[in-house]
């Protein structure tokens, strides 16, 4: 199965398994446009790390809660950092397992971080549908969360890996997303920061 992150850069890489790491934290099964944001922000994956970007992760986090749901989209798009699923809890609760000391264990035994052990890749029956696969699960990506991922990957129609700084650029894409609310409401200068990153094209 072709793995789409294989043609990230290697920070690139790393900031999608951080949003893979940040969804499943979260108890989430889909993967949203503003959980990249806030891997963006921690793991700041930039070649050239745009002036602009002054967002930070608790600011992100901060602006993530007084956003939530705020959208009006899809319901199985809404509360990106909300509570863990409550009926996997209670479920795997009443088998005797306890979900936290079972997440606790997988860290101590595998480098959930490491972008190896992540899969980017579309499904062959439904190639509208984009997954992200590694240690805790898979993830489905949202449409918005999809849409950033298109964007950076077409953003220059030129060879070359996904950076970063494309990342951004995909969030930046649609001025309907959560995450661009998000951006604002951390006081980032969106034109600003969009003029930076288009300056910032790479030499063919």
């Amino acid at each position: 199965m072709t793995n789409a992150l294989d043609t990230y850069t290697a920070a690139a890489r790393r900031a999608m398994a951080r949003a893979g790491i940040l969804a499943a934290d979260a108890g989430r099964h889909t993967l949203d446009d503003v959980h990249i944001l806030l891997a963006l922000t921690e793991t700041r994956p930039f070649d050239r790390p745009p002036t602009a970007f002054t967002l930070t992760p608790n600011a992100t986090r901060a602006a993530m809660d007084g956003a939530d749901g705020a959208d009006g989209g899809d319901a199985r798009d809404r509360d990106p950092l909300g509570d863990r699923d409550a009926r996997d809890r209670d479920l795997l609760a009443a088998l005797g397992v306890d979900l936290d000391e079972v997440r606790r264990r997988l860290r101590g035994l595998v480098a959930l971080d490491d972008p190896a052990l992540w899969r980017l890749h579309r499904a062959r029956l439904r190639p509208l549908r984009v997954t992200l696969s590694g240690p805790p699960g898979d993830l489905v990506l949202t449409g918005r969360a999809r849409k950033v991922i298109e964007v950076a990957a077409g953003r220059w129609r030129e060879p070359g890996p996904v950076r970063g700084e494309d990342l951004l650029w995909g969030v930046l894409c649609d001025h309907t997303n959560p995450a661009l609310r998000v951006l604002r409401a951390g006081g980032v200068d969106v034109r600003r920061l969009a003029a930076e990153l288009n300056s910032a094209r790479p030499a063919a």
